[in-house]
């Protein structure tokens, strides 16, 4: 949900919509230094969600962010933006920080993803006390990105010496695009039981729910609405029902509509009908 007039008003936007679970930005995603928070909108922020009881919400890293790069520059101020991330998450309360891994725009794809464990295990280690975990996006592999393989997400996890506070997000888009099929029964069977022996269904702690503009392998990272796309209708009715995946918070990052900055709330017709379909897909009760 947009930001769009303070934190706060992501969590009224969800409780608008009916959700169970929330993903924000809790600054720009395209500039390296976020605005500060001041103490009123973490409470005002926080209090709403123990309101709603809307629970997890998860904030996403800036897509500026690349723990992969060689560049001592560009590495130093990935660092320092996902410190602030983690704090800025640790202060509001929330389950983690969903991050894509990085690109691999020198030297080599296994350096890289040492860079990357290395990275994240310096900055947990200096956050203690903290709760808030990283939770490595499993990408596209689009161009030079990192993370489209489960073998790269096992790699920066064990790189790490498996920190606790180490998770996985999924986005069904991102594995067809990468080349994992989830549209028949005995593809998507495959493609999770790959999962379970690679990562494990331990580290799996939020899913992105979005179909793909482009088919099985394209690499390219294109969502699209629920059923419109390359994965179709029947791929969400079995990642909805699917008893290891219950109890996890399911995201939207589906198209939107043109919505107001200020003013009152209104639901977003496309939310509106993506979120409609997915809920007509588990059993009634």
């Amino acid at each position: 949900m947009s930001v769009a007039g303070g934190l706060p008003r992501a969590v009224e936007r969800a409780r608008v919509h009916g959700c169970q679970a929330l993903q924000l930005f809790t600054r720009n995603a395209s500039q390296w230094r976020g605005r500060p928070l001041s103490t009123a909108e973490v409470a005002e922020f926080r209090r709403l969600v123990d309101a709603t009881g809307i629970r997890p919400v998860v904030s996403h890293a800036s897509y500026l962010i690349n723990l992969a790069t060689m560049d001592p520059t560009l590495r130093a101020q990935s660092r320092e933006a996902m410190a602030d991330e983690l704090d800025r998450a640790e202060m509001l309360g929330l389950l983690g920080v969903v991050l894509h891994p990085g690109s691999c725009t020198s030297g080599t794809p296994a350096a890289g993803l040492a860079a990357i464990g290395d990275a994240l295990l310096d900055l947990l280690r200096q956050r203690r006390s903290g709760t808030t975990m990283v939770l490595l996006e499993h990408t596209a592999g689009q161009g030079t990105a990192l993370g489209a393989t489960f073998e790269d997400l096992a790699a920066i996890i064990a790189r790490t010496g498996g920190h606790a506070r180490l998770g996985v997000c999924l986005d069904s888009c991102h594995l067809l695009a990468a080349g994992y099929d989830l549209t028949s029964d005995r593809a998507y069977e495959e493609t999770f039981a790959r999962f379970a022996r690679v990562v494990g269904f331990d580290r799996l702690r939020v899913l992105h729910l979005n179909d793909s503009k482009r088919p099985l392998g394209s690499r390219v990272d294109r969502h699209e609405h629920i059923g419109k796309g390359f994965l179709g209708v029947e791929t969400f009715r079995r990642l909805v029902n699917d008893p290891r995946l219950s109890g996890l918070p399911m995201l939207l990052e589906t198209p939107k509509g043109a919505g107001k900055p200020s003013g009152p709330i209104q639901p977003d017709p496309f939310d509106v009908a993506n979120l409609a379909l997915l809920r007509s897909l588990l059993p009634s009760r």
